[in-house]
């Protein structure tokens, strides 16, 4: 819920939905976790989708197991998608799968209302939220084996050799992603820088409950659009990697 100098904000008919908000006070520094908060300012139209939509698609983290098929109102396959942006691959994804329940996990205030803005316009039903550390989230929400599939695209590729640290494909989370994956249940990730791409393949290679479906990169499977940004980067000749793993049907 935005607060009250947000919703006076709101009442005014002299701005627009484009209407950048005054930016939110500057946080502490804290502790390098999944995400790093970015720059940027709600707009009026996001802020109104936060408002309005919020109640009903954005869930409360909690150190406790999702009882997905009450979040969602029905029993379906459940994906998680971790830092979506601005959400538009996401809400195209979720609508040409309608079989399907899409949890998403961001934390940039902006992304969350443009996504709850498309789910408004596009009516989409499929989609919840969790604004909170993707991390914690897997660590305390989801249960071994609830998954059946998890998004990673285009993560901050952290470019600098003394930020590789701060990516997020590193052996701990693969881990746990892997952990929380139903055998037989996939892991995509992409990115467009190659680097990152390689380390990547080589992390996801190295955890023994993971098997490659393609060696080494995943043909772009049909369900992924390409966003703008990403057919600019291929007009210019920039690649794309996709990796899409699949948890080995064991008992571990």
């Amino acid at each position: 819920m935005v607060g009250s100098r947000l919703a006076g904000h709101l009442q005014s008919r002299a701005v627009t939905d484009d209407t950048p908000l005054p930016s939110a006070p500057e946080h502490p520094p804290r502790r390098i976790r999944s995400f790093v908060l970015r720059a940027g300012r709600t707009t009026h139209g996001q802020a109104r989708a936060l408002e309005e939509l919020g109640p009903r698609y954005l869930l409360d983290y909690a150190q406790a197991v999702l009882d997905a098929d009450a979040a969602f109102g029905r029993a379906a396959p459940l994906i998680l998608e971790i830092g979506f942006g601005m959400g538009e691959a996401t809400a195209q994804i979720a609508t040409s799968r309608p079989e399907d329940n899409f949890l998403c996990c961001e934390v940039h205030e902006p992304g969350v209302g443009a996504l709850l803005k498309r789910i408004g316009e596009q009516e989409i039903t499929n989609i919840r939220i969790v604004r909170h550390d993707a991390v914690e989230v897997l660590t305390h929400m989801i249960a071994p084996r609830q998954l059946d599939g998890v998004h990673i695209f285009f993560p901050d590729p952290w470019h600098k050799k003394r930020h590789h640290k701060r990516r997020l494909i590193q052996p701990p989370l693969v881990a746990l992603l892997a952990s929380r994956l139903k055998p037989g249940g996939y892991l995509h990730c992409a990115t467009d820088w190659q680097p990152y791409a390689e380390q990547m393949l080589q992390v996801l290679s190295g955890e023994p409950l993971l098997v490659n479906t393609a060696a080494p990169w995943a043909p772009r499977p049909a369900y992924r659009p390409l966003t703008k940004f990403e057919n600019r980067g291929l007009r210019l000749g920039h690649g794309v990697w996709d990796l899409v793993f699949t948890r080995r049907n064991t008992t571990d």
